[in-house]
């Protein structure tokens, strides 16, 4: 994925209020960002922390910066934003980069499946069992190498895990994938010292047969790529 117009360089003043930003851009001038991110950015929300913005003229967006990256002084780049996984994985199911998955001729986005909900994408293809696809976004490091999630208290995503469960017990494949975006990263594991009941949820998914992926991701200040697949530790526990 590469970035629509180029990202410039600016500094973090304060997070807030879940989507927004203030930064200082080089020359000075402070600006307010949309920050694609409802976590808590542990880690990434430390007032001085060196960012990269995308400029916008859409005069239908309330913002003319958005925030994508975050530079940490180890030289480690991270994506922000939690929606570019799936676009990510979509651009990666279409060039075969999941080697897993990469049988499956047909992928439809947003299937509605479950408890009123929508997997990130339905995989099919003749004489093979359907594949409930859910893309989770990691971004989260606290010790070493390793890449954690979830971030904070995540029902939603309990829900996933257990609406995956079901689909296997119905006969179809259910994979649940991270996508890593930290260069950091070359492990990852669920932090269920953060939400005990995803990690709960997750642990009992995969007990039935529900299917768990990792793949890092290469990053710099023009393209986010889909990378390699990297080892699933054990859960953290409280």
């Amino acid at each position: 994925m590469r970035f629509q117009t180029p990202l410039i360089p600016a500094t973090l003043i304060r997070r807030y209020k879940r989507f927004l930003a203030d930064v200082r851009l080089d020359d000075g001038r402070e600006v307010t960002a949309h920050c694609a991110n409802p976590g808590k950015m542990i880690g990434l929300n430390m007032p001085g922390l060196k960012i990269w913005v995308e400029p916008n003229d859409d005069p239908k967006r309330k913002l003319n910066y958005s925030w994508r990256l975050a530079s940490l002084d180890d030289g480690s780049m991270v994506g922000i934003d939690t929606s570019l996984p799936n676009k990510l994985v979509d651009e990666g199911l279409a060039k075969k980069l999941v080697k897993p998955l990469a049988d499956y001729p047909d992928v439809r986005r947003e299937v509605p499946y479950g408890d009123k909900s929508r997997v990130d994408f339905l995989l099919q293809g003749v004489g093979k069992p359907d594949v409930y696809l859910e893309i989770k976004n990691a971004h989260l490091r606290r010790t070493d190498d390793w890449a954690e999630f979830p971030d904070s208290v995540t029902a939603r995503g309990a829900r996933h895990m257990d609406e995956l469960a079901e689909m296997v017990a119905q006969g179809h494949r259910a994979v649940v994938l991270f996508v890593v975006q930290h260069t950091g990263c070359n492990r990852f594991r669920v932090s269920g010292d953060l939400d005990t009941n995803y990690a709960a949820a997750f642990e009992a998914a995969r007990a039935v047969g529900v299917e768990v992926l990792v793949y890092d991701t290469t990053i710099d200040t023009e393209t986010v790529v889909l990378g390699k697949e990297i080892p699933l530790g054990s859960t953290l526990q409280a």
